[in-house]
């Protein structure tokens, strides 16, 4: 299990690529594996980081055997919180 600075940093790096791919709409969700591929996380966190942001309200994972996140999708809140934060950075 990775160490919390990189256990937030793969939360993020979910949250911004889930954001950039949805485009705001929370309708369209990602294939769990392809973005684990994609952004190099191991499976084990992935199912964590998942699993957090679910808890969070931000993300709704469809789980497939193995505890491993088939699709996810932003919620409207994750949607929110990643506007703010782009509002944020100006």
């Amino acid at each position: 299990m990775a160490i919390l600075r990189d256990r937030k940093t793969y939360r993020e790096k979910i949250m911004r690529a889930l954001y950039e791919a949805a485009e705001g709409d929370r309708l369209l969700g990602i294939d769990g594996a392809k973005l684990r591929n994609d952004l190099g996380i191991p499976e084990q966190d992935m199912a964590a980081a998942c699993t957090y942001l679910a808890g969070e309200g931000w993300v709704v994972v469809d789980w497939a055997r193995g505890n491993t996140p088939a699709m996810i999708t932003l919620t409207h809140q994750g949607i929110r919180r990643m506007e703010a934060e782009e509002e944020g950075r100006g």
